[in-house]
């Protein structure tokens, strides 16, 4: 019998959190964040990640478990994740999988094969050097000639995935994309998916306001401290909500300009997620607005007790 899973998707400030909370309340469950940067420990502000108090005595998983200077992957997250769910489901209880971050909820619940090839040190360290000599844009360029499919979801900013990308095909003759579209589509799970959407000038507005909640809550000084440890060019300093503070501290912009371009880079984010999960999974969609959660939630709540037993 495969566990049934409920995985609550949608883009940033659409309100999945509280949805997760209120399913796993409602049919007796644990969640499960589905976020790749809630994983981190002391990025609380800038993730979004849920209080003590908001979790309303709802066990969370996968929050707070690495240090900042920790490398993760999506192969990692898969793995926790899968055994979660087995944990969850043999305690008699629900998992609720809860997050914005595409690729690793696609990856667990449709059981991605990740190759078991070792990274080539040579090969990343040749393109590292490539990187530094020829520059972002001649590295993104490559890797559109190469496997356009790929590029198109990865920004030219983001070394890592760029590298990574040019290293699949160098080391495998194979393109990232064709790897992705090879991973089989049936489930170690019953997944049911739940999708919130949102009207885009709404949603824009509220990723403005949480932003400037960020920063009254303290989201500079979060960002200062890890700053201040040297951990600029670590994989969790790459998240937006902490990037985009970066060229303030160097003196290279002003506040008022980085929180602009933190707004700006949450809300082409947001754009990105709503591309990712409706071209990629079956999703069943809900249309909210700040104006009706409640009635909103109750439907979703009520659709969901015809599916579980």
């Amino acid at each position: 019998m495969k566990p049934l899973v409920i995985s609550v998707v949608g883009p940033t400030a659409v309100g999945k959190s509280n949805l997760g909370i209120r399913i796993a309340q409602c049919f007796n469950g644990e969640v499960i964040s589905g976020d790749s940067m809630q994983i981190y420990r002391t990025m609380d502000i800038g993730t979004a990640k849920v209080t003590k108090g908001e979790m309303q005595g709802i066990p969370h998983h996968m929050i707070d478990f690495k240090d900042p200077a920790e490398h993760f992957s999506v192969a990692e997250f898969q793995e926790n994740v899968q055994t979660l769910i087995w944990e969850i489901h043999e305690r008699g209880k629900l998992p609720v999988l809860v997050g914005g971050t595409g690729l690793y909820i696609q990856a667990t619940l449709f059981n991605f094969h990740f190759s078991e090839q070792k990274k080539d040190p040579s090969i990343m360290e040749k393109l590292e050097k490539e990187w530094k000599e020829n520059g972002r844009d001649y590295m993104y360029k490559r890797l559109v000639e190469i496997d356009p499919e790929q590029a198109e979801k990865i920004h030219p900013n983001n070394e890592r995935r760029v590298l990574r990308a040019l290293e699949v095909y160098e080391t495998t003759g194979q393109v990232m994309s064709e790897r992705h579209h090879q991973q089989q589509k049936e489930s170690p799970f019953n997944p049911l998916l739940i999708g919130l959407e949102m009207d885009r000038e709404l949603l824009y507005d509220r990723i403005n306001r949480r932003v400037d909640q960020m920063i009254e809550q303290g989201l500079l000084e979060e960002v200062q401290n890890l700053y201040e440890q040297g951990l600029k060019d670590s994989q969790s300093m790459q998240a937006i909500g902490y990037k985009e503070l970066i060229p303030y501290f160097e003196g290279s912009c002003t506040l008022g300009e980085a929180i602009e371009l933190l707004k700006r880079n949450s809300r082409r984010y947001a754009k990105r997620q709503y591309t990712y999960f409706k071209n990629k999974m079956d999703i069943n969609w809900y249309e909210v607005s700040p104006s009706n959660y409640e009635e909103k939630f109750e439907t979703i709540l009520g659709d969901l007790a015809g599916k579980i037993d």
